[in-house]
């Protein structure tokens, strides 16, 4: 498992940080993992999962 920071998140996503703020309150991006008290990053896998759920589509199963 791989952690990355808030920068490549913005850079893989191609969002703003207030655009990414946004969608993780709203329950729409994968939640940061504390790495310490001012530290978070994100599971790389979790990241590319989602960033392929919005290139595949919504599911009309």
């Amino acid at each position: 498992m791989r952690l990355i920071r808030r920068p490549e998140v913005l850079k893989r996503c191609g969002f703003s940080n207030s655009t990414m703020h946004r969608l993780i309150k709203a329950e729409d991006f994968p939640s940061p993992v504390l790495l310490g008290i001012r530290a978070v990053a994100w599971v790389e896998e979790d990241v590319d999962a989602w960033i392929r759920e919005r290139i595949d589509g919504p599911d009309d199963d």
